[in-house]
């Protein structure tokens, strides 16, 4: 059945509006009394297509219900800034494995250091892919992406969820070993292309982030946050 998101929660009704009222009417040519699914805040709201414009489609409520495809873990992803359009891999397969939130973070190995008026026209394509992606692995809501912060900002919001986790290269701790539960805030930070310093490291472990190992294979910077998300959401039963 179609997904679509609604910046306000439906009640009896509610109308999607811009791209998407053009998506539904022109590319999926739906007819009114179809039946279609709109999102808010984690709730899915099931309902039909009472009518159609060139610009809006109106919805009638029928039912709604949590979204079953949100994790019951809040885990948010700190991503050291990579190279080239590596990151908007990361952000579309972070977003498909349950991550709630990325954030991009300036890190002293990153190689690629956009100003801030380029990252910001580059910071809405990364919602976007968000948004797409959220949409077609089925989640309840879009994924805000953030950024660009630097270390010591990203470790004070690390050191605010549940459980805060840094990969880093030369090992740590398994991830078995890291206390994960269902229905805790997850920060876990992963390092670009030259990893991490390690004063770093020390710095995340002086504000009680645990270190954790991703076995014994140096993994790509594009594939350790992939690797891990999936360890977590498997370890606390959301795969």
């Amino acid at each position: 059945m179609p997904r679509f998101f609604v910046n306000e929660k439906p009640e009896t009704s509610c109308v999607i509006t811009g791209e998407d009222a053009v998506h539904i009417g022109r590319s999926l040519r739906m007819k009114t009394g179809e039946e279609i699914t709109v999102c808010h805040d984690g709730v899915d709201y099931s309902g039909v297509v009472e009518r159609i414009t060139d610009s809006e489609v109106f919805v009638k409520v029928i039912k709604s219900a949590p979204s079953s495809s949100e994790p019951d873990v809040f885990l948010t992803l700190f991503q050291a800034m990579p190279k080239g359009d590596k990151v908007e891999m990361i952000i579309q397969k972070a977003v498909e494995l349950g991550a709630s939130r990325v954030v991009l973070v300036m890190t002293d190995r990153c190689v690629s250091r956009p100003d801030e008026k380029s990252f910001s026209k580059k910071l809405s394509r990364y919602q976007k892919i968000s948004e797409s992606a959220a949409k077609q692995s089925g989640r309840g809501i879009i994924p805000e992406i953030s950024g660009i912060i630097n270390v010591k900002q990203a470790v004070k919001e690390l050191s605010e969820c549940d459980i805060s986790l840094i990969c880093y290269e030369k090992g740590g701790i398994s991830l078995n070993d890291a206390g994960l539960e269902k229905g805790k805030s997850v920060g876990v930070f992963i390092g670009s292309e030259g990893g991490f310093e390690e004063k770093e490291v020390q710095m995340c472990v002086n504000n009680g982030v645990k270190v954790i190992g991703l076995g014994n294979r140096i993994l790509r910077c594009e594939t350790a946050p992939l690797a891990a998300i999936s360890i977590i959401m498997n370890i606390t039963g959301n795969m």
